[in-house]
């Protein structure tokens, strides 16, 4: 069986925007009467001082659109900067686009049929016979089942596969006029734009893909929403979450070391998705990290704010490109379900 190596990443953003300036010059419109200085506290403390927009609200105000004009911006917006990525990604890995066999995509902002599998497919040159998966309504942790996926496909089939995540929040701010709550504030305090890619190929140089590992706790599936209404996708963000996270994160992180040998001391490399400033803070209190452990995933949500499946990718790539770059790495994300997602890497020269 050939072994699973991350050969290559490749990221891609649209514009950024202080998040300052993204409060001033937008949102401490869009919020009023007393919900404004909830809001501002919110903004204030989210623990994010610059994020990306392929539709930024300072220049341009989506928020009343209808979903179907939202959807049709999505592709417009979408597919350049999927390209990007995978681009990228795979000039870092050395290979074509039509060395790929399998091409799975993850994206729970936007949907189109034919959809960006096919239409990047077509337009960088993947083969005819080349396999394609699409990923939707995961959410943040959608990158590491399709690592999953990618990582099965190369061990079984000993040919490379892609993944790309692209997200476009900023296409469902909701309008003015909606029902406004703590959750709703949050997420527009947090979310962000990105796309980023992984190269899966057999053997080589990279990060070898150990395992995917997950755990679900079904009693909790009304923590987090995502639901598409008439006026874009709305995100329920309860506050328990955290909560949830710290009774079930110890045992699945413990678990997935102790298959392998290993245990947390052994991890110089930490990919939390920064669903916010909370979470971090209960993954480190619960794994008993050192301080610098969650930095890279602390800087990467200062830096580009919660950009929802590509967060834990964009997080490795910066553990990748640290000097030195991280050898075993252990990433973690958590999304609808409520779901933990985690995996385990080691460096291979």
């Amino acid at each position: 069986m050939s072994i699973p190596v991350i050969a290559g990443l490749g990221t891609a953003q649209p514009p950024s925007a202080l998040q300052d300036e993204l409060w001033e010059g937008f949102f401490s419109r869009h919020f009023s009467g007393t919900t404004r200085s909830l809001a501002q506290r919110i903004f204030a403390n989210s623990g994010v001082t610059r994020r990306q927009a392929s539709v930024n609200p300072l220049l341009e105000d989506v928020s009343d659109w209808p979903t179907e004009r939202r959807m049709r911006r999505y592709q417009v917006e979408a597919l350049p900067l999927g390209k990007e990525a995978v681009g990228r990604a795979l000039t870092a890995a050395g290979l074509d686009a039509g060395d790929i066999g399998l091409f799975i995509v993850c994206s729970c902002t936007g949907y189109a049929t034919p959809g960006l599998d096919i239409l990047l497919a077509r337009d960088l040159g993947m083969a005819a016979d080349t396999q394609r998966m699409f990923i939707g309504h995961m959410g943040c942790y959608a990158a590491l089942p399709g690592l999953g996926a990618a990582s099965d496909f190369v061990t079984a089939r000993g040919r490379p596969a892609l993944l790309l995540c692209a997200e476009l929040t900023s296409l469902h701010i909701q309008p003015s006029s909606a029902r406004v709550d703590t959750q709703q504030i949050v997420s527009h305090a947090l979310f962000s734009d990105a796309a980023v890619a992984a190269v899966v190929v057999p053997g080589g140089r990279g990060y070898v893909l150990r395992e995917v590992a997950a755990v679900t706790d079904t009693s909790t599936a009304d923590h987090m929403t995502w639901d598409v209404t008439d006026a874009g996708f709305r995100m329920g963000l309860s506050p328990k979450v955290p909560q949830v996270l710290s009774r079930h994160v110890r045992g699945l992180i413990d678990d997935l070391l102790a298959r392998h040998g290993v245990s947390s001391s052994d991890v110089d490399g930490w990919a939390v998705h920064p669903g916010g400033p909370r979470i971090l803070n209960v993954v480190e209190r619960e794994l008993t990290l050192p301080p610098q452990g969650l930095a890279a995933s602390r800087a990467t949500l200062d830096e580009h704010g919660n950009c929802s499946s590509p967060t834990v990718l964009l997080i490795l790539d910066r553990l990748a490109r640290s000097t030195p770059a991280a050898r075993r790495v252990v990433m973690l994300a958590f999304g609808p379900g409520l779901t933990l997602y985690a995996a385990l890497l080691d460096r291979q020269d």
